[in-house]
């Protein structure tokens, strides 16, 4: 016993370990799931930034020729300098311009002039004019290196890198326009700095729904662990609970069958000294009975003396059957019979308390390996109980059938019932619900029936009667003789 307790205790050690896996591994993938889902967005951020500077570089690095090949130096042969506030030059350089990033995702182009630091340039009329804001991306570009910048009106969940929907997102790539030789091809000085706008929101907010979309779905696959580990957990709890029970009960069961065998032989030893006695004590009651100059009085106290030994030395046999359960002899047995027999037995009873019986065998015959003798008495205390409980006159129906290659027995009467308190001990020996009675009778029913490899149960509610329920095996020479249609 204490092994078992141990294994159970250590099992149950074990599943509470797995429950704070389950919370545990929740908390833990949650954690994990802000991080990843930041840097893989920020990553798909940088590439997009990344693939949007190189398309920028490119146009940019276009734009820069073309202005310079079609404007520079055609307006420099024919006006000798360069003046945008001219209309000719101007209209001349926003067509190069547009013609340039036509079908191109650039939404504004300006150049700065930076000898003046203004915005000389631009494909949005308003800007031009407006002085230089000197960004790093500027005054790298001032020193002849090109770079890029993100303008963006972010805002992040909470701290955590979470960037909300909405808000413009605009990279800026700065590129220094430099002259070159139309000969050579070789660049010259810096002669201002193109600034080249795109629009980025749309590509950015598929990030930010992409990012939101990881996240959901870590949360989600995360959760559907979390329910399986906790539908684990729950089941190897209820298999625990129903170990537990069933070893309590196993444990009472061997309790109570050990306090049995020693009450069995107490009651045997007891039982062997009560009888000695008892059989002198009947047998001169009967020949003080039987003598010629008995009187009256003298008979009618030794008959009683009589019944009463009879009384007691039923009971008697009753504690020594149940200390000492008897092995069935199995032979060939007629069940139809048997029954037929308890109930010519008990007729004189039926009829003193006028109960009706009837049988249902469905015209069949039921022939089972079994022990006549002990089913007899079986059966018998089982009838003697149903006529004990209805006083004043009731039915009883016995109906057998085969089932599953065993006779099913249900006997049904319409008695005062068993409460459903006293329903859970009418199998308990020395239980009993009437004043005279040792209590032993259903304990032995009992024990004979699974001697026998069967089972019994009864049903009852209080005024509503009872049924019994027994199920014997056929055994090897148990067939049903159906009669001829």
């Amino acid at each position: 016993m204490p092994m078992r307790q141990s294994n159970s205790q250590s099992e149950e050690r074990q599943f509470r370990l797995l429950k704070f896996f389950a919370y545990t591994s929740l908390i833990v993938l949650i954690l994990f799931s802000f991080p990843f889902s930041v840097i893989t967005s920020q990553n798909t951020k940088d590439l997009l930034m990344k693939s949007h500077e190189n398309y920028a570089l490119m146009i940019g690095e276009n734009l820069c020729h073309q202005v310079f090949q079609n404007f520079n130096i055609p307006i420099a042969m024919r006006f000798g300098k360069i003046s945008l506030r001219q209309k000719q030059q101007r209209e001349l350089l926003d067509r190069i311009v547009k013609n340039t990033i036509h079908g191109f995702n650039i939404d504004v182009v300006n150049i700065y002039d930076i000898a003046q630091g203004v915005i000389a340039y631009s494909t949005d009329p308003e800007k031009i004019g407006e002085k230089a804001r000197h960004t790093l991306g500027y005054e790298k570009a001032v020193q002849g290196e090109h770079s890029s910048g993100l303008i963006s009106g972010e805002k992040y969940l909470w701290g955590l890198g979470i960037e909300l929907p909405g808000g413009d997102k605009k990279l800026m790539t700065y590129i220094p326009y430099r002259g070159m030789n139309p000969y050579t091809g070789k660049k010259s000085g810096i002669l201002g700095v193109f600034e080249l706008t795109q629009d980025l929101t749309q590509g950015y907010q598929s990030i930010v729904r992409f990012q939101y979309f990881i996240f959901g779905l870590s949360i989600s696959v995360m959760i559907m662990i979390f329910i399986a580990l906790l539908f684990i957990v729950h089941k190897a709890e209820g298999i625990i609970r129903e170990r537990a029970m069933k070893q309590r009960n196993l444990e009472a069961q061997l309790n109570q069958s050990e306090r049995f065998a020693t009450l069995g032989q107490m009651v045997a030893g007891v039982s062997h000294e009560i009888r000695n006695p008892l059989g002198i004590i009947r047998s001169t009651a009967e020949l003080l009975a039987g003598m010629k100059n008995s009187d009256e009085t003298q008979k009618k106290l030794s008959n009683v003396i009589i019944d009463a030994s009879g009384r007691l030395n039923n009971i008697v046999t009753e504690f020594l059957d149940f200390a000492r359960p008897q092995k069935p002899n199995y032979q060939d047995c007629d069940l139809n019979q048997l029954i037929e027999k308890n109930l010519e037995f008990l007729q004189p009873e039926l009829d003193k308390w006028k109960i009706a019986v009837r049988i249902n065998t469905g015209g069949a015959s039921f022939r089972l390996e079994a022990d006549p003798h002990l089913l007899y008495r079986a059966f018998l205390n089982i009838f003697l109980n149903a006529v004990q409980s209805m006083n004043h006159g009731g039915d009883i129906s016995v109906d057998i059938s085969q089932v599953d290659g065993h006779v099913r027995i249900e006997i049904r009467d319409t008695g005062a019932g068993i409460s459903e308190e006293n329903l859970g001990k009418i199998f308990n020996p020395f239980f009993s619900t009437r004043d005279k009675g040792s209590g032993l009778g259903l304990a032995i029913v009992k024990n004979t029936i699974e001697a026998h490899h069967g089972s019994i149960s009864i049903q009852s509610k209080p005024g509503s009667g009872t049924r019994v329920i027994i199920k014997l095996p056929i055994r090897a020479a148990g067939e049903v003789e159906h009669p001829p249609f």
